[in-house]
């Protein structure tokens, strides 16, 4: 049991220059006895109330350094106040602001908010066991407008779909993966780097891309370069929610429309999921 959805903004000062982070928090407990549920004994009983006011008062107390950082506090404050709690299992996820510029020139208390992906994490504990840590991008609309096809499909009498060589790529992107022992790294710096990884496997050089033949080989290209270049992540999980366009036709207006003019397939839209991770993490 727990609290969902515990929002809030933490403003923090120095001097003249403003910083904010505003998040949204779940956190979820496990008591070592289920009295409360079997016999009606809420003796043990933290109530939710209690648990919101516990990840305020440690926004307060010790700021959020980064997401995940924030989460092991909350989950490190019920394992060593509450002896009655087995497990917790904290969520956040951060609202998108960014620093306003002017003329190249950062604003010192002024915001915008981007929606180009949420950042989130989680923290999870059992008593006596180790603290696991996951990080993630959700809500992240990627487009590319060629270098992209879909050709040698198994096909059959229930097969309509052309062949295409060259189409639009466009998706909403999931990734959330799992760190191995958090400690003496930058959980802000190494999630931007995933962040970086993920564009650049998905959009290829800047003045030429890469070809991608599939939703399937684009997941594996973004998976596989994010594990060669950051150590900290053992397993990487991607959904890519696929965006279909067609091209209008626009014969009976006596025009000809060359890939120009487009319409989003609302429904039904296919989705591409993968699970990869290093062989000694499977292994263990």
């Amino acid at each position: 049991y727990g609290k969902n959805t515990i929002k809030f903004l933490r403003l923090h000062k120095e001097g003249k220059k403003h910083f904010v982070k505003e998040v949204e928090v779940c956190a979820h407990l496990r008591l070592t006895s289920p009295q409360e549920y079997l016999e009606g004994n809420n003796s043990h009983v933290i109530p939710t109330d209690t648990i919101k006011n516990i990840v305020l008062v440690l926004a307060k107390k010790n700021g959020i350094p980064s997401l995940e950082q924030f989460a092991i506090d909350i989950c490190n404050h019920f394992m060593t106040t509450f002896c009655q709690v087995a497990y917790v299992k904290t969520y956040v996820q951060e609202v998108p602001w960014q620093r306003l510029h002017e003329d190249g020139v950062p604003h010192i208390h002024s915001f915008i908010c981007v929606p180009d992906g949420i950042r989130f994490c989680e923290a999870e504990q059992c008593r006596n066991g180790p603290l696991i840590v996951f990080a993630g991008i959700k809500d992240l609309k990627l487009m590319k407008t060629t270098q992209s096809g879909f050709e040698g499909f198994y096909k059959n009498e229930h097969t309509t779909l052309p062949e295409r060589h060259d189409r639009i790529l466009c998706g909403e992107l999931f990734c959330k993966w799992s760190y191995g022992e958090c400690k003496d790294f930058d959980f802000d710096c190494t999630w931007y780097k995933i962040r970086e990884c993920i564009l650049e496997a998905f959009a290829g050089p800047p003045d030429c891309g890469e070809y991608s033949p599939s939703y399937q080989k684009t997941v594996n290209s973004i998976q596989m370069l994010v594990l060669s270049r950051v150590s900290q992540v053992q397993v990487i999980e991607v959904v890519l929610n696929n965006t279909f366009y067609n091209v209008v036709d626009m014969k009976n207006l006596g025009l000809t429309n060359d890939k120009e003019v487009l319409v989003p397939v609302e429904a039904p839209y296919g989705s591409c999921a993968c699970t990869l991770g290093r062989k000694k993490f499977f292994e263990a």
